[in-house]
């Protein structure tokens, strides 16, 4: 009774109601609710502290930004079926008039995308003229993830999302992480009307799901800038369920030292017999190696996956 008192208490308000309809929509920081609200972000904050506080919403700081999402689906889900019960007929004005605001939000938030790669276009295609092109190494890895659906996947690194994109629409959940809070706003801009993506700010060697939580990982251009592959590699590897795959994108040794100067590039690529060898001490199987040429760099394509229960138990025995 007292958790049912406290979500009737928390919808208790027009406002709070305003907000949960928000967040149906998409993830927004505190700021673009204020700015959809039309309300100061201190009196934004206390309406959203109520709602977490009743389990309806939950809050993710990102640099000095804090990011609100819906809660847990078990608590959420009742509340939005009975809204959706009791609403009929046409929105109300302050639906209409969020709305309009929220699409300003979604432009605001594309333009500081655009703004953002035109910046640092000419550093991406440096990198990019190097190898064979994105788009043959995307195919490459679309082949081998396939068609079948995918459960929960989790991008390790996602930057500005791109593996999201690719990959969500086939998968039941799919969650991106990276450290950088401008990374994923940015990837927030392209994947705001991707329904099962979530974002999260957090360290590829801390990952944020339970042990046997996901059914891909996919680490795209990501191991040649970690201090320690093996560690990134033994951390996707725990959150992977018996039987899921670990999906690695990344270059084959080079000579390119300036790549480790100007691109901060910690290592200079990845054998077969080294990624081998991270995936035996993760407890992972190899299953697929793809090689794609062209350009100066080699990109390479690993694929592993993680034992069955039943399977280790066979060893085991």
């Amino acid at each position: 009774m007292t958790a049912a008192l406290d979500i009737f208490r928390a919808l208790a308000d027009a406002t709070r109601l305003r907000v949960l309809a928000l967040l149906r929509s998409m993830e927004l920081s505190v700021g673009e609710l204020a700015q959809v609200l039309g309300q100061s972000q201190p009196r934004v904050s206390r309406h959203v502290k109520i709602l977490c506080d009743a389990g309806l919403a939950e809050r993710r700081k990102e640099g000095s930004w804090v990011f609100v999402a819906l809660g847990a689906e078990a608590q959420v889900a009742p509340v939005l079926a009975a809204l959706d019960a009791w609403c009929h007929g046409e929105p109300d004005h302050w639906a209409v008039a969020d709305a309009a605001r929220l699409a300003a939000v979604r432009a605001d938030r594309a333009v500081a995308a655009a703004e953002w790669f035109e910046a640092h276009a000419s550093d991406w295609d440096a990198i990019r003229s190097l190898h064979v092109a994105e788009e043959q190494v995307e195919a490459a890895m679309a082949r081998v993830v396939g068609q079948a659906a995918l459960g929960t996947i989790i991008d390790i690194g996602t930057g500005t999302g791109r593996m999201l994109e690719l990959f969500a629409p086939q998968a039941a959940r799919a969650l991106g992480i990276d450290r950088s809070s401008e990374m994923l706003r940015l990837a927030r801009a392209k994947l705001d009307h991707q329904a099962n993506a979530e974002l999260r700010q957090a360290d590829l060697y801390a990952l944020p799901l339970r042990d046997e939580d996901a059914d891909l990982a996919i680490l795209h251009h990501v191991l040649h800038f970690a201090q320690q592959p093996g560690a990134a590699i033994r951390e996707a590897a725990r959150v992977l369920r018996g039987g899921g795959r670990l999906l690695i994108a990344d270059f084959a040794p080079h000579d390119r030292e300036d790549l480790r100067s100007r691109d901060a590039h910690t290592r200079l690529g990845f054998s077969d017999d080294q990624m081998l060898g991270w995936f035996e001490a993760a407890g992972l199987a190899p299953a697929q190696v793809e090689t794609l040429e062209g350009g100066e760099l080699t990109v390479k394509l690993w694929l592993a996956r993680k034992a069955s229960a039943t399977l280790k138990e066979v060893k085991a025995a």
